[in-house]
């Protein structure tokens, strides 16, 4: 009764691996090929939207009671290539230690970034990572600042056919901030100093003097805008798209395909922040913690393309005859780097822009998820013995063994309960021979033997049950902090948060064919020498009890090994580095438990005999 319990629970728990694996990896990369297929399907058709479509100029939200109005789309423009789209309009260079692009004098705008220190892929002289491009583009995506005319205004505005002017020369650099001006011609004059830190963070500060004959009512805005959805990794638990936390209407989160369904949706707060999260990158706008907002999230339609825009509206000033309004904004552009952007944790968490700017929750920029008491601790020990050795995967390695010092005592009872099991299993042979036709009295019987003995029938499913919280939440930290993106462990394994590279079916590599592109079985081939590890040390651990007498139990047995192997070919190395690594101690732990109390082990006779039984 009791090795059928275990068997089925090791089933049922099995099947909801199964069950996460195709619902969170294997489903949204399916709907990845199918929307690719189905954009080239388009494109062979001649139907597909130009992505440079963008609104008409002078995008920023509009001041009233009712939502902000988006301004009409303009007929699609000529896609050009981003070296093109630079070149077109005057600059102002950024030379940072992490980032490198330029402000467009015409408009004013933000909108060439590029991350020196992180590249496309593990190869460190692949293209760096692009965060931001000018309109006209494939992939238009930038900031802008400035100033809306309250109603009955005619006063003209900067807007993004602005061409300003810089005061002196040079970069911008973490300590040489620059000056731009521009003049309406009617008594508005327009000046903007914008300073950028080491990090990723811009400060802007507008300013706007009035020598005309009357006083201007002006609001502040900061918009962040992207044209076209991007691709996005597809998986339910991360969330890629519009974010902002804002005030009493706290986490706010709409994919794309939400904001499409909604158009646009506003919320006025206090003490927010909003912006554009990719995976590893993000956008956001960091107002003054006490400003009040008027944001807004909307999509707008230009053709077949969407675009998306973050934004915000402060409060009206007032400039009088003679007199200066200044406006303050911030923004963040860059990596989610854990340690810049900071993470809110008791005793042990990271500062970064959270606590310095005394932000509102801004560590939920990166996707910690529901279980953030597990990712957040995990991923703070990760970092903590990666400062010391200069690896994650070793950081992997020390912090399983200390996931397994801290269950020591719950292990080590369910290991001993195991134990006490098998040294009774004679006398629950002789109740079966005693009382063959009476299943009944064989549970009565086989219940006091338990009480008598002191053994917890179901002990022996703790340590997968154990393991299960600690291997999600591994798995959502490899895969969601960009500090594991392209970490290298020891040979072959050049990023942890990546699958093994290497495949059985191609002879790790002396073949020269990919097995994972074949039709429809493809991508069950991808089977690296980690898996196989992994495979193996789960089969020892197997071997490490008694053969089940039952022939079902002996058949889930010995293939569940083989499933997991192949289950998890396709994850992170570093989870299949962990899981393994966890098998390998587990059957030492056990091991150990079982002498103590006295029981024998019986891995090397179980070994044995089932390569006895395959010569046979």
């Amino acid at each position: 009764m009791t090795d059928n319990r275990n068997t089925i629970l090791a089933v049922i728990l099995s099947g909801l691996v199964l069950i996460a694996w195709q619902y969170f990896y294997n489903v949204p990369q399916m709907e990845k090929q199918r929307a690719q297929q189905q954009a080239q399907s388009e494109l062979q058709k001649g139907s597909t939207p130009q992505p440079g479509a963008s609104p008409t100029p002078g995008s920023a939200p509009q001041p009233g009671a009712a939502q902000p109005s988006t301004p009409a789309a303009s007929p699609p423009q000529a896609v050009v290539s981003r070296e093109t789209a630079i070149a077109a309009s005057p600059r102002v260079k950024i030379e940072t230690p992490r980032i490198a692009g330029s402000i467009s004098l015409k408009g004013g705008r933000i909108d060439d970034i590029a991350l020196v220190q992180y590249r496309e892929t593990v190869d460190p002289k692949s293209p760096p990572i692009v965060l931001y491009s000018p309109s006209g583009t494939a992939e238009p995506y930038y900031a802008e600042f400035g100033w809306v005319a309250a109603t009955g205004v005619t006063a003209k505005m900067p807007d993004a056919q602005t061409v300003w002017q810089q005061e002196g020369s040079g970069s911008l650099t973490p300590s040489t901030p620059v000056v731009l001006k521009w003049d309406n011609g009617d008594g508005l004059t327009f000046r903007r100093t914008i300073a950028v830190d080491d990090h990723y963070l811009f400060t802007i500060k507008d300013e706007v003097s009035n020598v005309g004959n009357a006083p201007v009512t002006l609001y502040p805005f900061a918009l962040i805008s992207r044209h076209g959805a991007p691709h996005v990794s597809g998986y339910y638990i991360l969330h890629e798209g519009l974010i902002g936390y804002l005030g009493e209407h706290r986490l706010q989160e709409y994919a794309y395909s939400k904001i499409d369904e909604a158009k646009q949706v506003s919320f006025k707060a206090t003490n927010g922040w909003l912006g554009i999260t990719d995976k590893y990158w993000a956008s956001a706008l960091l107002p003054d913690t006490n400003a009040q907002l008027q944001a807004r999230f909307s999509s707008n339609p230009v053709g077949k393309v969407h675009t998306y825009q973050t934004d915000y509206l402060l409060d009206p000033v007032t400039v009088a005859i003679g007199g200066t309004a200044t406006a303050n904004a911030r923004l963040f552009a860059g990596a989610k780097e854990a340690g810049v952007v900071g993470i809110n944790f008791p005793l042990a968490g990271l500062g970064g822009y959270n606590k310095a700017l005394g932000l509102n929750q801004f560590d939920l920029l990166i996707d910690w998820g529901w279980f953030y008491f597990l990712t957040k601790p995990m991923f703070l020990g990760l970092d903590f013995f990666f400062r010391f050795f200069g690896n994650f995967g070793v950081s992997i390695l020390l912090v399983t063994v200390i996931v397994k010092l801290l269950f020591f005592p719950l292990a080590n009872k369910s290991y001993a309960s195991m134990a006490k099991m098998k040294s009774i299993q004679p006398q629950l042979l002789a109740l079966k021979e005693r009382y063959p036709d009476d299943k009944v009295k064989q549970q009565q019987e086989m219940m006091e033997i338990y009480r008598k003995e002191k053994i917890n029938p179901v002990a022996g499913c703790l340590p997968v049950l154990i393991q299960i919280p600690v291997f999600f939440a591994l798995y959502k930290v490899l895969f969601v902090t960009i500090e594991m993106r392209h970490a290298p462990f020891f040979g072959w394994i050049k990023d942890l948060s990546a699958p093994d590279p290497t495949n059985l079916f191609n002879l790790f590599g002396l073949l020269p064919f990919d097995p994972t592109t074949i039709p429809v079985f493809g991508y069950y081939l991808a089977l690296g020498i980690w898996p196989i590890i992994m495979g193996i040390t789960m089969w020892i651990q197997m071997k490490l009890n008694p053969t089940p007498p039952d022939p079902t139990q002996q058949i889930i047995f010995n293939w569940m090994p083989l499933i997991f192997t192949f289950m998890l070919a396709g994850f992170p190395a570093g989870l299949v580095i962990y899981w393994a690594w966890n098998n390998l101690l587990s059957v030492v732990q056990q091991g150990y438990i079982m002498r103590r109390n006295g029981v024998k082990v019986e891995l090397l006779d179980n070994l044995k005999a089932t390569f006895a039984r395959k010569a046979t």
